[in-house]
């Protein structure tokens, strides 16, 4: 059969690095394993318009890999096309770049690697928390024009300490959150999710459920995005929104970049109610270079946190996803029953509260 995986770029990195197996270079460490069982098996970053490797070799593809770090969009146009097309697999978590109604109405199954990225992406939330308000960015800029001026810098840095910290989703990520926020002494740790979390877990991290959301980001001096996107989560962190925010709150977002309206967190930004912006995800990746995200600063010139999209893609993680996938594609060849926790789509029906309507 043939097996079409689009994954990211490389370059010089993945070359020298091969632990890098979610590049183009080092694909996923799959080909040997794939082909002595004489699957074809295809792999490229191209996948934008008509003439991409993607829309090419979707139409006869019977298995699909994807990456969010890199992702092909497969619409549901693309999936009418897509006549042998019968398993999609995300190297990694997060599955929105794939029309999931349109593969629960074709049959298609899609699966991802649960837990692959929670550790990593849980890391860069504490990291992008401290980061901003700790102002760490600007002052680091300063040491590299070669100044010193303190009091520039101190005028807008804080303790994580005292402060209520709030995380929008509670699931596997935005819990490990809560659970590293624990030894800074918040004043208070907050969740806004649609289901409670079970007593004992809340218990052992003493977080409090808030179940209106603007109740919620009102109390919240720092808010950070841990849920999936769907359609109830599209724009969630908007204009209206925004301006519950408190005055001078930061905004954490590793989740999607869809869930936060990017011209609405800029404008907060330059009128001074929010502080700071930090995370790695934007809506529709690679980033245009004039996103405006990339160059969004605060009143102070300070409150940008934004990368590329990589905090679920470490060296550690790839390991996990790389060797989850391999395992998906080895079940669905055997005929092996998949794990539970990795699927999204099964044949013809949601197997996850995350995605679809509730």
């Amino acid at each position: 059969m043939k097996i079409l995986a689009i994954l990211y770029k490389g370059g010089d990195a993945a070359t020298s690095e091969p632990r890098l197996l979610g590049t183009v270079e080092n694909q996923l460490g799959m080909r040997k394993w794939l082909e002595s069982q004489g699957h074809e098996y295809i792999v490229s970053d191209s996948k934008e318009g008509a003439d991409s490797d993607f829309q090419k070799h979707i139409v006869d593809a019977e298995i699909l890999i994807t990456t969010p770090f890199h992702p092909g969009y497969l619409t549901g146009d693309l999936i009418t096309k897509a006549k042998k097309l019968k398993l999609c697999v995300t190297a990694g978590v997060g599955s929105d770049h794939i029309d999931l109604n349109a593969s629960v109405k074709h049959g298609i199954q899609v699966l991802e690697v649960s837990g692959s990225n929670v550790v990593s992406v849980a890391e860069h939330v504490v990291m992008s928390i401290l980061l901003l308000v700790r102002n760490f960015v600007p002052a680091h800029e300063m040491i590299e024009r070669g100044d010193w001026m303190v009091s520039d810098i101190a005028r807008n840095a804080f303790d994580l300490e005292g402060k209520v910290v709030g995380t929008i989703g509670a699931g596997r990520i935005g819990y490990r959150v809560l659970q590293r926020l624990m030894p800074f002494d918040c004043k208070e740790l907050l969740y806004y999710d649609y289901a409670p979390l079970p007593e004992a877990a809340a218990k052992a991290v003493n977080a409090r459920r808030v179940e209106d959301l603007k109740d919620f980001v009102s109390q919240c001096d720092v808010v950070t995005v841990n849920c999936p996107l769907h359609e109830g989560t599209i724009g969630l962190v908007n204009t209206e929104l925004l301006k519950h925010f408190k005055k001078g709150a930061w905004l954490v977002n590793t989740a999607r970049g869809a869930i936060c309206d990017k011209d609405a967190v800029a404008a907060s930004l330059a009128s001074g109610h929010l502080n700071g912006y930090a995370g790695d995800v934007w809506n529709v990746q690679p980033a245009p270079k004039d996103h405006v995200l990339r160059t969004a600063k605060n009143v102070l010139g300070g409150g940008n946190g934004m990368v590329p999209h990589y905090s679920g893609t470490t060296l550690d993680a790839q390991a996990r996803y790389a060797n989850g996938t391999k395992n998906i594609i080895e079940n669905y060849l055997s005929g092996k029953a998949q794990e539970p926790q990795n699927i999204i789509v099964g044949v013809g029906k949601y197997e996850t509260k995350a995605y679809g309507q509730r």
